[in-house]
């Protein structure tokens, strides 16, 4: 995980939110012991605060792994609500109902094995929040997927949204730049540039990057949706339904 947060200031958060129950402390060794790239407990944090908030009766998951963002959110469903997880690997949505069911959670969980994609087809909605967390060039198309389903006053947050292991920040940093002033004509700033004027040719941009960069000018040019981005985990893009 390439937190975006000094170790200090992640220890700080962790300190001030919400203490982790004991499945959740079992589901953080787990990705320390594994090196499988969780949300991790300030991320898991804030998005059970945005299930409060959001008074959520409904979540969907694209991409949920073992079920640890799952079991954050699960918390602030009522006892009729329905989390939607999804994932590819079978043994990894095995280990989330396993993980879901020793919270008291299993009741409220719905398990889809397969792509995120073609599931979500599959259902209604409304959702009043959805996590995006799969392959980052579907982002845009994951958004776009969801979008009818999420009510006014729902919410859509994409995880990754300013680095992972895959994302090259400084490049993420210039198109958004580069984009934001082509809207609003301002002036470049020293730092920024497109990756051409940084001498690096758009075709050496990989897709992780370029998909992050796509879902960020996809949702913050939705008039529908107000977005900000916030430093946690590896950054969260949260994007509330305006109207």
């Amino acid at each position: 995980m390439v937190d975006v947060l000094s170790d200090e200031i992640a220890r700080f958060v962790r300190a001030v939110g919400p203490e982790p129950d004991e499945t959740l402390r079992e589901m953080d060794d787990y990705a320390e012991r594994e090196g499988f790239p969780h949300v991790g407990p300030e991320v898991g944090a804030f998005l059970r605060f945005v299930a409060r908030m959001a008074d959520a009766e409904r979540i969907f998951e694209f991409g949920s792994g073992y079920g640890y963002s799952a079991y954050w959110m699960a918390e602030a469903l009522p006892t009729d609500g329905e989390i939607v997880l999804t994932e590819v690997d079978e043994d990894e949505l095995e280990l989330a109902r396993e993980y879901m069911d020793a919270g008291g959670y299993d009741d409220l969980a719905r398990y889809e094995l397969g792509d995120a994609m073609e599931t979500v087809e599959a259902y209604d909605g409304p959702f009043d929040v959805v996590l995006i967390d799969h392959q980052k060039h579907r982002y845009a198309d994951a958004l776009e997927a969801v979008r009818s389903k999420v009510p006014v006053g729902g919410v859509v947050i994409a995880d990754n949204a300013l680095t992972s292991s895959s994302i090259e920040f400084e490049t993420l940093l210039a198109i958004v730049e580069s984009e934001t002033r082509a809207k609003h004509g301002s002036r470049s700033s020293e730092r920024g540039g497109t990756p051409r004027e940084q001498g690096r040719e758009p075709d050496e941009v990989n897709d992780h990057t370029q998909g992050i960069a796509d879902y960020l000018e996809r949702v913050t040019d939705d008039p529908d949706f107000e977005t900000i981005v916030l430093p946690l985990g590896e950054g969260i893009a949260a994007s509330y339904r305006v109207r």
